[in-house]
């Protein structure tokens, strides 16, 4: 029988979470970009939402080769967000509203601006005889770049200015697990884990071998070249994984395994969810989208993402329309879901800034949040560090007024899914149409672009639409069969 406790650690399960994007999000000392006091400002938006926490990008401080992802301080504030109490003040706040509030931890690489890089080199990984392998980086070039300082090689699966740690020294298990407690005590309720499928290499360092099959998720051309059988996702990660756990005891770590759902398996073994970016690259088309969901949800743990700060906006993949539906599909899926900032207003990707910030081109699916339609849109009464999106998507305060907006529709969809029964069965529907029961009621989306006739009946509970026919829909609806 469940207890209270049981419950209360597993309050994720059916979860919608909120990523924030600090810099993007409410800035409130007029220097363009966002702040802590910012998202405490804007946490009745978040609240309004119906979701169950946030998940916040780093806020860490950062030199900003790669805009907080590459840390000097995993147990600090970046002055540029505020300080430490401006963290306790917003955490506080969102407990209040009964918000549980995720870091993003960072543990398979660090700044190399940050102390450990000269004060303990054994936590990274070094070759002293130029590159020892073929590996690449996921944003392009070799993954190994050469110290001028000690002469040696040293490796980044990302950027150069992000050394790769070795999680084979159990040293980097302690430092980063003294991290996780850090925050914890200040009363954290769980981890966004980063780039959990790099924290183990090949001990051996072998060379990828070719690709002789397309990768299942996006990657750059020429890191696709290769087969990534060596340089991530190793057999052995669960060494690493155990860890993570131990540090973390009951809190969430949800992880962000770049893997196809059918290597999750190992990872789900330590952590208590994985992303299924399969979902998120899924041709958008109804029998790819039911493959990979029914994937999903057999191999359980996944949480469901269509968005995040590293890919292009869920309005500017699959039009505005197709946003509307994708938002039904998100929210009706049994497990938890996660949203991006600015999807609840239907944002496209903004403009490419004069100056790109961002080397991996990435600037315009962060731009700043409109709040209203004076000057700075409500973000900033500064210079946005971003440009800001122009009048083709409604302000939060214009959609406030909206019943038919994309902001409404979001807060009608999650109020909708605490109503829905735990059961799933995907189901035959007409070519195009997306369906699948949910206890007594029924979704369909039809992502065909043409109307469809249905062939079930039921009361219309939502539709994606203003005027629903529950016979012949456009994007989404759900139905009640009982």
């Amino acid at each position: 029988m469940d207890t209270e406790a049981d419950t209360a650690r597993d309050w994720w399960r059916d979860a919608v979470v909120y990523q924030v994007y600090p810099r993007s999000f409410q800035d409130t000392d007029g220097d363009g970009t966002g702040d802590l006091p910012g998202i405490t400002r804007r946490l009745d938006h978040i609240d309004r939402l119906g979701v169950d926490a946030l998940w916040l990008s780093p806020i860490y401080p950062s030199p900003g080769a790669d805009l907080g992802y590459d840390v000097t301080d995993h147990a600090a504030v970046d002055p540029a967000f505020g300080t430490i109490d401006d963290f306790d003040r917003l955490l506080e706040a969102a407990h209040a509203r009964g918000l549980r509030v995720l870091m993003d931890l960072v543990p398979s690489h660090t700044s190399i601006e940050h102390p450990w890089f000269r004060a303990h080199p054994e936590r990274y990984i070094w070759s002293d005889d130029g590159p020892a392998n073929n590996w690449r980086a996921a944003f392009g070039g070799p993954a190994w770049s050469r110290d001028p300082e000690s002469g040696r090689w040293y490796l980044h699966s990302f950027f150069p200015e992000q050394p790769d740690l070795d999680w084979r020294n159990p040293d980097v298990a302690e430092a980063i697990g003294a991290v996780m407690r850090f925050w914890l005590a200040r009363g954290v309720d769980g981890f966004r884990v980063d780039a959990v499928d790099r924290l183990i290499k090949d001990e051996r360092l072998r060379d990828d071998p070719p690709a002789t099959r397309p990768f299942p998720l996006y990657l750059r051309p020429e890191v696709a070249e290769l087969e990534l059988r060596y340089s991530g996702d190793r057999p052995d990660v669960g060494t690493a994984l155990t860890a993570l756990r131990h540090a973390a005891g009951d809190a969430l770590l949800v992880g962000e395994a770049y893997v196809p759902t059918a290597r999750l398996e190992a990872y789900l073994e330590h952590l208590d969810l994985t992303f299924c970016f399969e979902l998120l690259h899924a041709a958008w088309n109804a029998d790819r989208l039911g493959e990979v969901i029914g994937a999903a949800v057999e191999s359980g743990g996944c949480a469901w993402i269509l968005s995040n700060h590293d890919f292009p906006r869920l309005a500017s993949r699959v039009g505005t329309e197709g946003a509307r539906g994708a938002a039904l599909l998100l929210l009706t899926l049994p497990g938890p879901a996660f949203l991006f900032q600015g999807d609840e207003l239907g944002m496209p990707n903004g403009a490419e800034p004069a100056a790109p910030i961002d080397r991996a081109g990435r600037d315009p699916f962060r731009t700043p949040m409109p709040w209203d339609s004076g000057p700075g849109a409500g973000f900033t009464t500064g210079l946005p560090w971003l440009p800001l999106i122009g009048d083709e998507v409604g302000s939060v305060a214009d959609q406030e007024a909206d019943e038919g907006s994309t902001l409404a529709l979001y807060r009608r969809l999650i109020r909708l899914r605490r109503e829905l029964g735990r059961g799933f069965q995907l189901l035959d529907a007409p070519e195009g149409v997306l369906a699948y029961e949910r206890g007594d009621h029924l979704i369909a989306m039809n992502v065909s672009g043409e109307r469809t006739a249905l062939p079930w009946r039921g009361d219309v509970v939502l539709a994606t639409g203003p005027e629903p026919d529950p016979l012949e829909t456009g994007a989404g609806v759900v139905l009640t069969t009982a």
